[in-house]
Formats: C-alpha cells, structure tokens, sequence
C-alpha cells in the first residue's frame, strides 16, 4: 500500500515534488540564520550536577570575578625602571579599556615588609613597587618571597608575571527572570558578541606591546571565544572539505556530471533543512557538534551513491525499461535496507542521550533528525532529479567489477583459516586494550600547542601555579567564644561586632586550616595552594617570625583596611558561616595526573590522615566538575553499548527473519568497533568526551554495510540458488557500492584531522579506520561465515 501512495504521489509527479521541496528549502533556509553556536564552560557540564550547584554557592559567598590574565615575561629584568615602566604603560593602556573594572599587576601588590614603621602603620599606608621612594630590589624579593604571592602572581625564578584583568560586570542579567527565556538568550548572544570583541580589543593591545617581551594571553572568557572561533572554522573546513572529497568520488565513481549533481542536491538540501531546523528549535552546535554537517554530508552520500549505483545496474539488467519504471523498481528494491540502515544509525546516534550532557544529548537528537531528513530527501529528490535527467545522459559506458572487491571474494572464498585467525587475533588484541581505556585527561592536551590557547595556559600551568582550581572547604562546629591571654590586644577597638570577630581565630581552627592546608601543598600534582594560613604565614613574617596568638589574629582582623581585606583574606574565611576555604591549583600539564584518583586520594587523605569526619568537609571546583562529566561519559557510552548492540541485534532479527544471519550481520562491525577501542587502550590514548562514542557511532554506521550485501545476498541467492556464485555476484554489485560508500565515509571522517580541538582530531581518525576496518571485515569475514553457516539452506 505504501509502495503504491509512494509511486502516484512522489514518482508520477516529479514537477510537484520539486516545487514543494524547493519551498521547503527556501522556509527552512530562512530560519538558518537563527542558526546558533556555543561554546561556554556550561556545555561541557553534567546537567543538574549537584556539585555544579554547590560551586556556584561558594563562588558566591566568596567571591568571584570574571578575568583574563596575562602572562608577562619582560626582555630586561622584571624591576628595571624600563621593565616597570612597560608594565605599567600597559596596565593603563588596557585599564583605559570601556569594559575593564580593574587591572591588578605586579606593581599594585602591598608591600608591607619594605619599610621599619609600626606593623599597624605599614597596613594602613602600604606602599606598592610602582612608588617612586620604595627599595624596589627589596620591594621585590618581598613578593617572590610572599607565601601568598610567589608562584601565583610571581613565577619562583622571577621572570614571569601575572596581570590579572577584572572584567566589569554586567547587570542587565539580574534584570531578566527565568520565565524570558528568550530575552536570557538574546542577552547571552549579546554577551557573547561583546566578549569577541573585548578579545580582538585586548589582542590588538597585546600585539602593539610585543617588543616590551612575551605577553601571552588566557582565561575562560578567552577560551570561550577561542572555541567559538574554531567551531565556525571547522563547520566551514570540515563541510567544504567533505564536500569537495565527495566531488571528487562521485566522478571517480561515475565520470558523469549528472551524477554529481543530483546527489550533490540531496546533500545540499538535506544540510540547509536542518540547519532551519536547528534555528526553529533553537539548538545550538557546540564544539561536540561541530562535525554534525559533514556526518550528514556523508551519510547523505552514502544514501545517495547506494540508489544511484542500484539504478545503473538496473538499467544495465533491463535495457527495455524505460526511467520511470526504472526508478520505481530502484526504489522498491532500495527502500527497506536504507530505512534499515538509517534505523541501526539513529539507534547509535540515540544512545548518545543517556549521556547526562545537554550537548551531547543534542548532538544524539540532531543526527536522529538529520538522517531522517536526509532519507525522505534521499526517496523524494534523487527520484525528482533523475526523472527530469535525459535518458541518454543517465547510463555509464559499462559497469566496470572492481578488482579491489574480486579481490576480496577470492580471499573470502580460499582463505577461510586465514580470516579466523586473524579475527582471532583481533579479538584479543581488542580485549587487552579494552581493559587499558582510561577516561584521564587533560583540558590543556584538548589544544594544539600552536594555539594561544594552549601557549598560555601551559605558561599559567608552569609558571603562575597550575590552571584548574578545586576548593576545599572545611567546615567548623558551632561558634564558641574562647579568651585567649593575649588580651594587651583589646585597646585596639572593642566593639560587639569585632568581638563576634576576633574570638572567631581558635587554635583548633587555625591548626586545621594549617595542617590541610600542608598536606595539600605537598601533593606532586598540586601547583599553588592558597588559604588563611598563606595570610597567617605572611603575617608571622610581619611580626619578626613571632606566631600570632589567636586573639591577636582577631584583632588584627578588624584592624586590616577593608581594600586588603577583601583582596586577601575574605576570599578565604567565612565566620559569618564558620568556615575556610583553601583554594589550590592542579597543574593540569603533569604527565601522570590522575584526576579521579587525586579526588579520592584527597578524601581518603583528609578522613584517615588529618581526622576530619565527613562533614567537616567538602571538595568543589572545575576539577570536580570535569571529572564527574568523565567519569558519567564513561559509565553511560560503555553500558549504554549494550543497549546498541541489542537494539541492532534486535533490528537484524526482524529485517532478516533469522537468529542465526543477524548474528553473522552483525558479529564483523562489533569486531571492527571494538578493535579501535582495543587500538585506542593500546596507545595509552585516553577516552575524552567525543572518542568515547566512537564504538557506538561506528557500529551504527557500520552495519549500514552488512544490511545492504545481506539483503542483495538472499535477494540474489533466491535466483541463482548457489552460495560462491551468489558470493562473486554481490562482490561486483552491492559490494562495489560498499567500496565506494565506506571511502567515502573513511575519507570524509579523515578531513576532521584539520580541528584545532585535538579530541575532534581523535575521533575523525578513528572512525574513518574503524570504518575501513568495518568495510573489509563485510567483504571478508561476513561472507565467509555466510559460506561456512549457509544461513539460507543448501
């Protein structure tokens, strides 16, 4: 009954079809402009992650500050008068900026052990290197000394500084609620604009200060804008590129221009309704993605070169017919295995929804609807075209075999050992690697070392005290007051509020704050550590290497002027919620860096080694969240695979009607699958947020190749009714399509190596070789275990 609607109402009337097609392109083209891109941190997080939440709250009881930073590395020494006077050109040049709240260099640092006055004096009239009657030298070798600033704001050698940028903030945000949705996007739109713009103005600053030394430059809101740029840069590359190697193989397959345009046009139409669609539904691409049009380029093609080699070879086997009937039996033939393969494509594509990560989860729905698109496209365009096309321009010179795939069937059908042997081998292999995959790495390593990205970063990594943060927060008992001896302290100023204050500093509580923060400073993987023990340390120094007592540090408190105090010491003690917060730096470069297990090393550590129960403390930061997203990509790509297999099992089962041909459809493309994660494991590659749904991906597009030489097996078997002849028949017909379709595949997934995002790279090289592998494990193993098992009867 389908097949009937299907011929009176697409292939009788190819003019209509093309106008409402060409009306579908023009609508969905229009709303291709709200066609959007992301690239902020929040796409690279777990949804609804509870330690996401709990980051944002510390974020804002402590304070944070959205900033760039530099990295300042001077020609001359870093506090010659030229050196000074540089940095401090450029610090007003760039504080000049419209979108600039503050510029906090070297020079802006307090010195408070440069001169003999009274400690008391020194706070409140501290003086900085860029005062003209400071001791500079000594200004300094305070600072590369500073418990606080060495290693953060000063690398150890000295020749390396910091300048950190604060951006002002904006607070049109607080004005739009949750309910104006669409107004958060515009003003996120907006702020993505304007932060590219803030970049191309800061570079511009940077660059015209280049004979000054090495500036380098970093920070989320330059990431941002960095991935931004590289996801338009490989939307454009990988779609011409793919588009251009697709040209290239429709002429090395068909040598006839008709040939390329019409599944050029499928591809082209098939592209620009879904990025309509992506604008209607207002999903974004993100650098996961950032491939999605060149897979639907592929995939399209794949479709398309299966029909279109279908239709010559039946037109080649039935001279008399003229094109109408031809392409109607093209279709009837063609329509069930590409409905099949599209199918066990989705499923993979589908799986990718158990991810627990919006962009993935995005990325499994956007590929669901493209190869839907692409496959109504497939059956309504290429039919329309080809009915318009001359009859005399349709057919080739002559159907050449190809040599590669008689190749293949003389191996399949004499080398019968060899083949088990080497699948065994395989199996192992794939086994042992297996076994190896680790999800450990690092963000630094997702960027070529040609980039500012990574320059800066691995500057920030070695120099300034590691590049992604995690907090610990140690949480103290209720509040007691406790009369320390120190009491000559008490003149300073008693009022209530700094009583609350000052009685707040216990022993107990500096010893914990001190003995956490010693352990984590000793740590190998840990760069920079900062807490109220970096102050204490600093103000031990102030008072001639004298401990402070406890009420003293209380008094001294309320005494420090409120500008210090909120720079240096209220980012890390909260007596308004009786806690600390030590904030430490993971120095992401490290070779052997384990995350997950520094995370459970730490927690281990701080419940058996420093006796805290579990409630008094807790960890939080971007270390945490990077993690979780792993380790959730881990456990949801792997066991989600089951569901793939099964579903793909399942699929097989009822296109073929035999347990036993689904098993034999299927068993090559998990083979080849597993393998790459096998060769993966094997080179110590770790599994990252796009090379973990390779396995998935590859047997959902793979199996696409087992469908169509299975259907045209039993199609022509029925026929001829012998398995090697069958065998060599569908090695030059449906396996030449195979040939042809998986270079393309393998071809078009190898122009992703042109990404500057290295897992992007990873994923293009792998699957392209796992489905090479997929290709030649059909034409070989398949059809021997076809031979073997005769799964049609003898």
């Amino acid at each position: 009954m389908f097949g009937r609607f299907y011929q009176n109402i697409v292939l009788k009337n190819p003019k209509s079809v093309l106008i409402f097609l060409l009306i579908l392109l023009f609508s969905f083209g229009f709303h291709s402009k709200n066609f959007r891109l992301d690239a902020s941190s929040e796409t690279l997080l777990i949804e609804g992650d509870p330690d996401l939440l709990y980051l944002q709250e510390i974020s804002k009881r402590y304070g944070s500050k959205e900033f760039l930073i530099l990295t300042y590395t001077p020609n001359e020494g870093m506090v010659s008068n030229t050196s000074i006077n540089n940095l401090l050109s450029l610090k007003y040049k760039i504080q000049s900026l419209d979108w600039v709240h503050s510029v906090i260099t070297l020079l802006d640092i307090p010195l408070l052990n440069s001169s003999d006055e009274p400690l008391q004096q020194r706070l409140e009239n501290f003086k900085t290197l860029k005062d003209e009657d400071i001791d500079r030298e000594r200004g300094f070798k305070e600072i590369l000394s500073s418990p606080v600033f060495r290693n953060f704001v000063i690398s150890e050698d000295g020749k390396t500084s910091g300048i950190i940028v604060n951006i002002k903030e904006n607070k049109e945000i607080k004005y739009l609620t949750d309910k104006s949705k669409k107004n958060v996007e515009i003003y996120k739109d907006k702020i993505k604009k304007q932060n590219h713009l803030n970049i191309l103005e800061i570079r511009d600053v940077i660059k015209s200060y280049e004979d000054i030394g090495k500036i380098h430059l970093g920070g989320i809101p330059m990431i941002a804008d960095d991935m931004m740029s590289f996801i338009k840069s490989d939307i454009v590359v990988f779609g011409i590129g793919v588009l251009l190697f697709i040209i290239a193989t429709l002429w090395f397959v068909f040598r006839k221009l008709i040939w390329i345009i019409a599944p050029i046009s499928s591809c082209f139409f098939s592209v620009v309704i879904m990025m309509g669609l992506l604008g209607l539904l207002g999903w974004k691409v993100t650098v996961i993605s950032s491939n999605f049009i060149a897979l639907m380029l592929i995939l399209t093609m794949a479709m398309n070169i299966h029909m279109s080699t279908r239709f010559l070879q039946l037109r080649e086997d039935y001279p008399n017919k003229n094109t109408f009937e031809l392409i109607s039996l093209t279709t009837n033939k063609m329509f069930w295995p590409i409905l099949y393969t599209v199918l066990t494509t989705i499923i993979a594509f589908l799986s990718l929804i158990f991810s627990e990560i919006k962009p993935i989860i995005d990325f499994g729905w956007m590929m669901t609807l493209g190869l839907i698109t692409s496959f109504v496209i497939t059956f309504t365009l290429l039919p329309t075209l080809i009915n318009f096309m001359p009859e005399e321009n349709i057919s080739l010179k002559k159907n050449e075999s190809s040599k590669i795939t008689l190749f293949f069937a003389k191996i399949s059908e004499n080398n019968k050992k060899t083949i088990f042997t080497l699948t065994g081998i395989i199996i192992l292999l794939s086994f042992i690697g297996i076994i190896r995959l680790e999800v450990e790495n690092s963000f630094i390593n997702y960027f070529s070392k040609k980039t500012e990205i990574y320059k800066g970063m691995k500057l920030i990594d070695e120099k300034l005290g590691g590049t992604t943060p995690l907090e610990v927060i140690l949480k103290f008992p209720k509040k007691e007051k406790i009369i320390s001896e120190d009491d000559e302290f008490e003149d300073w100023g008693d009022e209530e509020d700094q009583n609350d204050q000052k009685y707040w500093f216990t022993k107990d509580k500096i010893d914990r704050i001190a003995s956490v923060h010693n352990y984590l400073d000793n740590l190998p993987e840990v760069g920079k550590v900062l807490s109220f023990s970096s102050i204490i340390d600093v103000a031990t120094l102030l008072n001639n290497n004298k401990p402070l007592g406890t009420l003293e540090m209380g008094v001294l408190y309320s005494k420090i002027p409120k500008s210090i105090k909120t720079e240096i010491i209220d980012p890390y003690i909260s007596i308004e919620n009786n806690e600390a917060r030590i904030n430490l730096r993971i120095i992401d470069s490290q070779k052997n860096l384990r995350r997950n297990e520094l995370i459970k090393k730490i927690n281990y550590d701080l419940k058996n080694k420093i006796g805290l129960n579990g409630d008094e403390f807790k960890l939080a930061g971007v270390l945490i969240l990077f993690n979780n997203l792993l380790q959730s990509l881990f456990k949801s790509q792997i066991l989600t695979l089951g569901l793939v297999i099964i579903g793909i099992l399942s699929m097989f089962i009822i296109l073929f009607r035999n347990i036993k041909l689904s098993l034999i459809g299927v068993v090559p493309n998990f083979i080849a699958a597993f393998f790459i994660l096998g060769i993966i494991g094997l080179l110590g590659i770790p599994l990252d947020m796009m090379t973990i749904t390779i396995a998935a991906i590859t047997i959902g597009i793979a199996v696409d190749n087992s469908i169509h030489y299975i259907y045209r097996f039993k199609e022509e078997f029925n026929n001829i009714k012998d398995y090697n002849k069958t065998l060599k028949l569908c090695h030059s017909t449906v396996g030449k399509a195979i040939l042809n379709t998986s270079i393309t595949i393998v071809f078009g997934f190898s122009i992703l190596v042109l990404s500057k995002f290295i897992p992007t790279i990873y994923f293009g090289i792998f699957t392209g070789l796992a489905m090479l592998l997929a290709m030649i494990s059909v034409l070989t193993l398949l059809p021997t275990l076809i031979l073997l098992i005769k799964p049609f009867g003898k």
